[in-house]
């Protein structure tokens, strides 16, 4: 089902994401043909992606050849300094202090105990997401982990509403690594983009450069093929 959100998002809620791709420009003409969605100018190298109107992702320039290629998603937070703490002291890093980001909100980034990186929002002039939960926009974030028991505890700890709270609808699962990847892949979260046709999302991305990683498969919450666009992020398609 299509969600518009023109509010904040509760703590705990994946609220955004970001790609740190080499060339911004090769993204845009992917990502554009992929899900139709336009950009425009953001803070920095980075640019804004809307789908008709509404904004649903930002594709920044990796400033560091040695930065990974890859789709990072952020959780809603009141208080980035308070959670970052937080983090710290439930054994995780915290790679990026926070970041006032130009009026849009503050940023930090992090990694759970097992090295998975994720972000943090608190937001000011940009709630997040203006839409969720339909074709071409954020639809599922899973965490990909080693101890997933271990994961429930760390995120249960940090974002207990959201995940266990009463009424919860949670779109952030946890899987372990060995379940579609390679045993020696380290842990990591895999952002899902939502899709009306799974296979055939998956031959527009072989067209416009993109490989096949995995799948499709079968998930608890829908049929989900992996993939990487053409410059080497990974991300997912996921069917409903």
């Amino acid at each position: 089902m299509a969600e518009n959100r023109a509010s904040v998002y509760a703590e705990g809620v994946p609220c955004w994401v970001d790609a740190q791709l080499p060339d911004v420009d090769a993204g845009k003409r992917f990502y554009g043909e992929l899900f139709g969605w336009g950009f425009e100018e953001a803070y920095g190298s980075s640019v804004w992606a809307r789908l008709e109107g509404a904004p649903v992702a930002a594709l920044a320039h990796k400033t560091d050849g040695r930065m990974p290629t890859v789709w990072t998603v952020y959780f809603a937070t009141p208080d980035a300094r308070r959670t970052a703490r937080r983090i710290q002291q439930a054994g995780g890093q915290v790679i990026m202090a926070p970041l006032p980001v130009d009026g849009a909100g503050t940023a930090v980034l992090a990694a759970d105990p097992e090295g998975a990186v994720f972000g943090l929002w608190q937001p000011d002039g940009h709630p997040g997401f203006g839409v969720r939960h339909r074709p071409g926009t954020f639809a599922w974030a899973q965490l990909y982990a080693r101890d997933t028991e271990a994961a429930n505890t760390f995120y249960g700890h940090l974002f207990h509403e959201a995940l266990f709270g009463p009424g919860a609808e949670p779109d952030f699962g946890r899987a372990p690594v060995g379940d579609v990847f390679p045993e020696v892949m380290p842990p990591h979260f895999l952002v899902h983009f939502g899709v009306e046709d799974c296979e055939a999302t998956l031959g527009a991305v072989s067209r416009l450069g993109g490989r096949v990683q995995a799948g499709p498969f079968t998930a608890s919450y829908g049929t989900v093929a992996v993939v990487t666009d053409n410059q080497g992020a990974s991300f997912a398609l996921l069917q409903r």
